[in-house]
């Protein structure tokens, strides 16, 4: 009989240590290591098929050797899914679907397994019970898939066996964190468990060809709970982000080996599930009926999809002396350099006043492109003039006070003439190979940013 082995485990990162520390050397946490058993003896209950005389073995290939097969992919019916997937479900990948707690994470996969016809697909529960589920369910759909199982169970040696009976072709897994193996003796949900379930069913996806759905939980920094190596044995990782008190969801892609990383979904949380928000550009740009201060459009990219987003500034006298800097949706220090651009290159005196930044709808933004439409509103809002609401801009500012050219500005200008704004303002860097015959709405290029001043507040 083997002996049994213990490690110590951060739980915040999943660093390893043969011994206890105080400080996780890796994420720099105090008191967070935990022992847990990571081998035990060799009577444990065999997981999926890890018989090895079974198993074909492995030879070196070489490169122009191996044979290039057609990546086959399956279209779950949820276009905002399809797109952060890359154009559809890939056979035999395990994806990672992450989000705080109450965010819709359960209802999208529940969601996506009532609704796809035509594939036998199994969802695991360990923390809801099939009553629960059932509600859930009936009031998302009025006509669920037949093809739909559901299963509560927690141990992955129960869920393999049900596997083999039932033969799914898609597996969700509600979540990750309530699975235990046999092989394992530690508590559901430690890093020990979380590991070698994710290991058993990757070796599960990949032997059979079926893709796997995992949702996983989030620790109070927002990052996925559990090691590291989670994120990296994955082939997909999506992170559901929103507010809770909002309608709004946003599932975006951080990692993904089939398709472009950084791809972006829109959701809108209803009484009846989730609603694919096909144009972001209405909900990101509000509604009103007279020109206010402080506004101003811009033309951004998410991954591969361009969106018009209303960018938001107020700048008033600082009352307490030292000035507040506060931006929501915007990183905080690029503001700071932006403002100081202003102070250097255009006169404005800035150093004295609150500045507060809000992306409208509740999304994080990191394109570059968004800078001019922050200048504009920030300025509009320091002078109490207001930015006509047809014009929208894109192009990054640099330290110089020059307009920068951005990518794929063409995909920009034709979102913006869709919608119906009349004049876009671009860097002159931009115009090449741009056909402006074929757009209905005014392209203005300038070179710097006196220029768009001059030009939009007269």
């Amino acid at each position: 009989m083997a002996k049994t082995k213990t490690a110590y485990f951060c739980q915040s990162c999943g660093y390893e240590s043969a011994k206890w520390l105080g400080k996780c050397p890796s994420c720099n946490q105090w008191n967070t290591f935990v022992e847990e058993v990571v081998e035990k003896s060799s009577t444990a209950i065999p997981t999926w098929k890890n018989d090895t005389s079974a198993r074909k073995l492995s030879k070196p290939s070489k490169v122009d050797e191996i044979q290039s097969s057609t990546e086959r992919r399956i279209l779950t019916g949820d276009k905002e899914l399809d797109r952060v997937l890359g154009g559809g479900l890939v056979e035999g990948s395990l994806v990672l679907i992450g989000g705080e707690p109450g965010i819709g994470k359960s209802t999208l996969m529940l969601q996506l397994a009532l609704n796809l016809k035509g594939k036998k697909l199994l969802y695991i529960s360990g923390e809801e019970s099939e009553q629960q589920i059932k509600m859930r369910a009936e009031r998302i759909t009025e006509n669920p898939s037949t093809d739909c199982y559901i299963l509560t169970e927690t141990s992955t040696q129960n869920i393999f066996k049900q596997i083999e009976i039932l033969e799914p072709e898609i597996l969700v897994v509600d979540s990750i964190q309530t699975l235990h193996s046999a092989h394992i003796d530690s508590t559901p949900g430690s890093v020990s468990q979380v590991r070698e379930c994710t290991a058993e069913l990757l070796r599960f996806a990949k032997e059979t060809g079926t893709p796997v759905f995992l949702i996983g939980h989030i620790t109070k920094d927002g990052a996925i709970a559990g090691p590291k190596i989670l994120e990296h044995m994955v082939d997909t990782v999506l992170q559901f982000e929103g507010d809770r008190h909002h309608v709004y969801r946003i599932l975006r892609s951080i990692k993904n080996r089939f398709g472009a990383a950084a791809e972006l979904g829109i959701y809108e949380m209803q009484g009846t599930g989730l609603r694919e928000v096909s144009n972001p550009s209405e909900i990101l740009l509000s509604q009103r009926d007279e020109e206010l201060s402080g506004i101003a459009i811009a033309a951004m990219l998410e991954g591969a999809r361009p969106m018009l987003i209303e960018t938001q500034a107020l700048v008033s006298t600082a009352a307490y002396g030292t000035p507040q800097r506060s931006a929501t949706g915007f990183d905080t220090k690029r503001m700071n350099m932006l403002l100081a651009v202003l102070e250097k290159r255009c006169g404005f005196r800035l150093s004295t006043q609150d500045v507060f930044l809000n992306i409208a709808g509740g999304i994080r933004v990191e394109d570059p492109a968004i800078d001019l439409a922050v200048l504009i509103a920030i300025i509009s809002s320091h002078q109490d003039i207001a930015v006509s609401s047809k014009n929208c801009f894109a192009a990054e500012v640099g330290l110089s006070g020059e307009i920068r050219a951005v990518n794929r500005i063409e995909q920009r200008i034709a979102e913006a003439d869709k919608l119906g704004f009349e004049t876009i303002y671009i860097s002159k860097y931009n115009l090449k190979g741009v056909d402006l015959t074929k757009y209905n709405l005014e392209i203005k290029a300038v070179s710097k940013i006196e220029e768009v001043f001059g030009l939009v507040f007269g």
